[in-house]
């Protein structure tokens, strides 16, 4: 019997549900997917993963290339940053197949909490550069299913009394 990347065998009725909890639910990949969702472009530096997570960028490489094999992440190039010293080049968001399985597993009615949580991470000034760096875009599927209604910042507070 065959195994993929998340160990689980490939045939069976309930294999590939099994398998995407797996690969959904196991901790450092769960959390890996929750900073895509909260970060404004939904798409990540591996210097902002490092920065998020705390971890090295040997372990979120492994992880990620582990969403990449199982076809829910690709790695996105932005040219015209390539061997710029201070911007990235490289970033990781999700691909069609991966939102489809976000929104049938219900991650995606996590996005305004996973932004809220971004939002107030204190950054440093190396992480803000690379969170306002240019990248490339999304597929427009992609773009527009992890859209959802922001509240404007810029509003003034009102008070519920009021």
């Amino acid at each position: 019997m065959n195994e993929n990347c998340t160990g689980i065998p490939d045939s069976g009725p309930f294999a590939e549900q099994q398998r995407l909890f797996t690969l959904l639910s196991q901790d450092t990949r769960y959390l890996t997917v929750q900073e895509f969702l909260g970060h404004p472009t939904h798409l990540m530096s591996l210097a902002e993963f490092e920065y998020m997570t705390g971890e090295n960028q040997a372990a979120i490489k492994d992880r990620l290339e582990t969403l990449i094999e199982a076809g829910t992440v690709p790695r996105y190039t932005y040219e015209p940053s390539h061997g710029k010293r201070d911007l990235p080049s490289q970033f990781y968001g999700f691909t069609e197949r991966g939102i489809e399985i976000l929104h049938d597993y219900k991650y995606l009615r996590g996005l305004p909490v996973a932004r809220a949580l971004y939002e107030n991470t204190r950054k440093t000034e190396k992480i803000e550069r690379h969170e306002a760096a240019p990248r490339p875009e999304l597929p427009a599927t992609v773009a527009d299913a992890l859209k959802f209604d922001e509240p404007d910042l810029d509003a003034t507070d009102v008070s519920p009394n009021q």
